[in-house]
């Protein structure tokens, strides 16, 4: 090298090289995308200007990046065959970073201003210097017979001179970068750990990535015996000089052995190209399930796709691929990455940025390429960044777009597997996203009581209602079977009014936001003030129910005193004589169940989580009209005080809520069975339910053991 030229910076190299390196670099891996997207536009410089005036490329005609790495010198190289700089723009070009602007910069930065302009005072570049002690920069232009160099070791000064062949592989043309690496730094000349940078980061670069790499080949070599027993070879050889002449050729015939020999080539790192870039119609499927493999790891192929380009005041391409089976760790809460891959000009930027999608669809995969942002952007400045709650909406919407596509296809297995799968990711996105919540409830489906085997869609359920109905009736509980046989649903059935089942844990959550739809209330058929539409003459007969009834009501209500909150005529029975159900603003009994089930509850806060249970009676049933009898000759019948405890006890259970203390249920029954059977009770004896104090029969002042239910004139009663 010639004698060079020094150049002190004129601002204070440390403290900025240590701001770049704390505030926006903290990891060290970024230093090579960085490095080989400053390569990348070089190429395409010299690229755009080859158009004009093709004899630019002369010079060479290759276009490519590539990666050295020696374990020797501890440096690594990264060279590439773009329009390189002239000894000025290597002063000016890698200098930028000291003007009389960068303490303006560094101000700015440190106040969060201006954020967007890092890009254009060469930070990327400056990254090496979390690797490197000293950065060597190598550059060739067609306008410059003799290529110079760039030399710094970022303490204050940089030195430029003209390069002499002897010093380095002569460059025909494009910039050779040399770090000189630090001494803890050396994990970067490791062949795996540079392919897996260049991977994460820069594989979808236009232009081929080489990197000089270790081969081997199994080559034939002569296999020398050893000379050890070299005397007792020259007997034996004198011994066989009567053999043929064929013989003795074959037996001086050398012997050879395979080997594994190691040599050193250019391998091909980018071979993966963004299809992301091409039109959606000269994209094969095959080419869109193998790209989702390599972007994914997945085996299988994906469910399906959207391929789109946004255009117009923001610019962005992107690739969204909906998986075939759900991750179990879709709903974690301390999962970081996205994954959905962040890139500017097709270089990987992040998949740290959770929100860049919602989290009811955070098991869409994917790429998003924007034109917009700057290159050089961390995850604070994409919090801020008003390009990037563009592109997050624009993304949700091509998700939905994706998802009801695939409901309006003719292959519905496709859908059904897609629901089976990311159902609750659907409810969840109508529980938090307000803006797209009607489009999502269309994906909705669900069983109902005509539709047992098939999962029908809200709008089918308005189709099918009758023509006086106004609201969206649904009961929920743990599976199909449990509701279908719900007391509650009887008069809705003799109705012909259809019911919706929900049978997930997320849908009554969803129903706290999500409370209508095309203007039909969700109304649940277990609370109180159920309206089913009686006709005119069925509210006669109602209220006639309701006075007659009023006597029964109250003793039940004293007999039972806290249990429940009142009891009254039901409108939703035909042929239980009773049920419990909550009021209109408490819990459901299948959503105390849920909040009851949480791992983590407060258990004291059960008595807050049990709901409010309201009885309701059955005019028509004969056991109601048993009591009504009864009561009207003797307000304090004992017997009547027993079966309203089972009742009660046995409401429990088919309204879907959970027995406090099933030993006294059990007690109840076993007891009843005796009296069938005309069992005694032992003398010793002394509580029906065998737990003095609680509230049993003795507790209840129910069936005591002196004057209980005896004999078949009772059991009459019973029945």
């Amino acid at each position: 090298m010639t004698k060079p030229e020094t150049f002190a910076f004129n601002a204070d190299i440390n403290q900025l090289l240590s701001l770049i390196i704390n505030t926006f670099y903290s990891n060290k891996d970024i230093f090579l995308r960085e490095l080989i997207s400053n390569s990348s536009d070089a190429l395409d410089k010299i690229r755009y200007e080859s158009l004009t005036n093709p004899s630019e490329l002369d010079t060479e005609n290759d276009l490519r990046i590539r990666i050295y790495a020696n374990a020797d010198t501890k440096t690594l190289t990264i060279e590439d065959t773009g329009v390189g700089m002239t000894k000025n723009e290597l002063i000016n070009n890698l200098g930028t970073i000291a003007k009389s602007g960068t303490k303006a910069f560094m101000e700015a930065l440190q106040a969060g201003n201006n954020m967007s302009m890092i890009g254009q005072f060469g930070v990327g570049f400056y990254s090496a210097y979390l690797i490197a002690d000293k950065v060597t920069v190598i550059s060739k232009h067609n306008n410059e017979t003799e290529s110079y160099y760039w030399e710094s070791q970022a303490g204050g000064s940089f030195n430029v001179g003209k390069t002499s062949d002897t010093d380095h592989e002569s460059l025909t043309r494009g910039t050779r970068i040399i770090l000189d690496l630090k001494e803890d730094q050396c994990d970067y000349l490791k062949e795996s750990k540079l392919r897996d940078l260049v991977k994460t980061h820069s594989q979808f670069i236009n232009f081929p990535i080489y990197i000089y790499a270790e081969k081997t080949k199994d080559v034939e070599v002569t296999d020398d015996e050893d000379d050890d027993n070299e005397e007792d070879d020259e007997k034996q050889e004198t011994a066989e000089t009567a053999e043929t002449a064929e013989t003795a050729e074959t037996e001086v015939k050398k012997k050879t052995k395979t080997i594994t020999e190691k040599y050193l080539e250019w391998d091909h790192l980018n071979d993966q190209k963004p299809i992301w870039t091409k039109k959606a119609d000269d994209v094969t499927l095959d080419e869109y399930n193998s790209f989702y493999k390599s972007i994914t790891s997945d085996w299988d192929d994906c469910l399906s796709h959207i391929h789109f380009s946004v255009e117009g005041q923001l610019e962005f391409k992107g690739i969204l691929f909906l998986p075939k089976k759900a991750n179990h760790t879709m709903f974690e809460q301390e999962k970081k990455k996205s994954e959905v891959k962040l890139y500017v000009r097709r270089v990987f930027i992040t998949d740290n940025y959770r929100e860049l999608i919602p989290e009811y669809l955070s098991f869409i995969k994917g790429i998003v390429d924007s034109e917009d942002l700057p290159l050089n952007i961390s995850r604070e400045m994409l919090q801020q960044n008003k390009i990037m709650k563009i592109i997050s909406k624009k993304l949700v919407r091509k998700c939905i777009e994706m998802f009801t596509k695939l409901s309006d296809d003719d292959n519905q297995d496709a859908f059904n597997s897609f629901y089976e799968q990311y159902s609750k990711n659907i409810k969840l996105g109508i529980y938090e996203d307000s803006t797209n919540r009607n489009k999502l409830a269309k994906l909705l489906r669900f069983n109902t009581s005509k539709s047992i085997t098939d999962k029908i869609k809200l709008d089918t359920y308005i189709e099918n209602m009758k023509e006086n109905q106004t609201a969206i009736y649904y009961i929920a509980g743990e599976s199909i079977e449990s509701i279908h046989y719900s007391p509650c649903l009887e008069m809705l059935k003799s109705n012909n009014i259809e019911v919706i089942y929900f049978t997930e844990p997320m849908d009554e959550y969803m129903l706290q936001q999500f409370k209508e739809y095309e203007g039909k209330e969700f109304v649940c058929i277990t609370k109180e003030n159920l309206d089913i539409n009686q006709s005119d003459d069925e509210s006669v007969t109602f209220k006639q129910h309701e006075s007659d009834l009023e006597p029964v009501c109250k003793i039940i209500k004293d007999i039972l005193d806290d249990k429940v909150e009142k009891v009254i005529v039901s409108k939703r029975l035909s042929d239980s004589p009773c049920i419990l159900v909550t009021n209109s603003y408490g819990w459901s009994a299948n959503m105390e169940r849920i909040l009851k089930a949480q791992a983590l509850r407060d258990s004291s806060m059960d008595n807050m989580m049990n709901a409010k249970k309201i009885m309701e009676i059955n005019p028509t049933n004969k056991i109601i009209c048993k009591i009504k009898e009864v009561c009207s000759k003797d307000e304090n019948d004992k017997t009547v005080k027993d079966l309203v405890w089972l009742m009660y006890e046995s409401a429990i259970l088919s309204s879907g809520f959970t027995l406090e203390n099933p030993t006294q249920f059990t007690n109840r029954i076993n007891r009843l069975i005796e009296l069938g059977l005309n069992i005694d009770e032992d003398e010793d004896d002394e509580s029906v339910d065998g737990v003095d104090g609680v509230d049993g029969v003795d507790g209840v002042d129910g069936v005591d053991e002196d004057d209980g239910v005896d004999g078949d004139d009772e059991m009459e009663q019973v029945d």
